[in-house]
């Protein structure tokens, strides 16, 4: 197999063009011969165009590449080597939702030949390739793993926004169903991983890596969120006291924030879920969760408490909320807990006004029910800075001070501005 890919006998394929699959389809591309399959025929028109629907890669990226995009199955048979890269989500009730990946089981199903090799990238809980995605191919191409066919599994690992860790310079975790599989698999990713690729011992402890890595981080950020909370009602600021804590040589620099994104916010909830099919309640992850998913309400009523000691009138004041998208210096809105913040805050009838360097705004009124605003106005009684996007880094206390009433709270999340803000309140996590 590997041979034949690398002397492009084969071809490569990879299901799923989004944030993770478009990136690793083009990189494959400029060694191997590369087939594109989304089920969005608008999304697959853009990238025969050369561009990235997510907006992350530029048009140089798609250059010198032997790739063709489709969103037809009889183009998708000529492939022998299938990566999936489809979204993990949860429901409104953080339950797993495993639709998109069924869905592309369904399709690698329909046209898998025998010697073929399926790689799942996609989050999921340990055991969710063998147990749930397997019998779905098996089922619908009538043949079987080990004997007719190979899987793998090899989590993504793309930050969106990230120039510096990209998929060529971080190192790949790689497993397979038998030791042969695990060696082409590990060859064929060597490709394109210029950092080396990590072999684990099976297809579980790939996935199970995955989960927590995001878990950990999670965990991090909820006591960094406890400590915001406790440090608030004794009127310390928390982003001094890291700093102070963070001259220490093992301490670990993480900081408050709202949580979201396809990853840190999600994940753990896949761990959680099968761990209680197992007959385990998580104690310390979901209470992480709880922490983290909590925050925009805690920053809502934060900014509720000083309108209505400043203002009093709370149907007639208004909240400038400053950034949209779940991460600085990105357009990615999936997850964005800013969402969250802005809902909090229209409950209590305040006018919210949002705005975002990078956001779409029809993409937040079809996601959220909300736009951005056209202009920016002069009076209100609180912005909120959400997500320090690198065009906030340079906003000064007279900016703030233009665009808000006297006594008006500028509420800091990541704490950008501390010290600069000295004509109105400030206030951060």
């Amino acid at each position: 197999m590997y041979q034949d890919i690398i002397e492009k006998n084969k071809t490569l394929a990879v299901i799923g063009l989004g944030y993770v699959g478009l990136p690793i389809a083009l990189e494959f591309a400029k060694k191997i011969k590369v087939i594109g399959f989304d089920i969005n025929a608008q999304r697959v028109e853009m990238m025969r165009n050369a561009i990235d629907p997510s907006q992350e890669l530029d048009k140089e990226a798609f250059e010198n590449c032997d790739i063709e995009f489709t969103n037809d199955l009889d183009v998708l048979r000529k492939a022998n080597f299938f990566i999936v890269a489809v979204p993990t989500p949860v429901d409104e009730h953080n339950v797993p939702d495993l639709i998109p990946v069924q869905r592309a089981s369904e399709t690698i199903g329909k046209v898998l030949k025998k010697g073929d090799y399926v790689v799942y990238e996609s989050t999921v809980y340990p055991g969710c390739t063998e147990e749930d995605c397997v019998p779905i191919i098996e089922k619908l191409s009538g043949l079987k793993m080990n004997v007719d066919f190979k899987i793998g599994y090899s989590p993504e690992r793309i930050n969106p926004g990230d120039k510096e860790h990209t998929i060529t310079s971080i190192v790949k975790v790689v497993s397979g169903c038998c030791s042969e599989s695990l060696e082409v698999i590990a060859k064929v990713y060597e490709l394109v991983v210029k950092a080396g690729v990590h072999r684990a011992s099976s297809i579980k402890v790939a996935e199970a890596a995955k989960i927590i890595e995001n878990t950990q981080r999670d965990l991090n950020i909820a006591l960094m969120n406890e400590l915001s909370i406790i440090f608030d009602k004794m009127n310390i600021n928390t982003y001094e006291v890291l700093e102070a804590a963070g001259t220490k040589w093992n301490f670990l620099r993480f900081q408050p924030g709202l949580v979201g994104g396809h990853c840190i916010g999600v994940d753990p909830y896949y761990l959680t879920y099968k761990s209680k099919e197992l007959g385990y309640d998580s104690q310390v992850i979901l209470a992480g969760r709880v922490i983290n998913d909590g925050m925009a309400g805690y920053v809502a009523k934060k900014v509720l408490q000083h309108i209505i000691h400043n203002n009093g009138n709370v149907k007639e004041s208004k909240v400038l909320v400053m950034g949209a998208t779940f991460k600085e210096n990105v357009s990615d809105i999936r997850n964005s807990k800013v969402a969250d913040v802005v809902k909090e805050l229209s409950s209590f009838s305040l006018q919210v006004d949002v705005s975002d360097p990078f956001a779409d705004s029809e993409e937040l009124k079809h996601e959220y029910g909300f736009e951005l605003v056209p202009e920016i106005g002069k009076d209100y009684d609180a912005v909120i800075v959400t997500v320090p996007h690198m065009p906030y880094r340079e906003l000064s206390n007279d900016y703030f001070s233009s665009i808000t009433k006297p006594g008006a709270m500028v509420a800091d999340l990541k704490g950008i501005y501390r010290g600069k803000i000295e004509d109105r309140t400030y206030w951060s996590l």
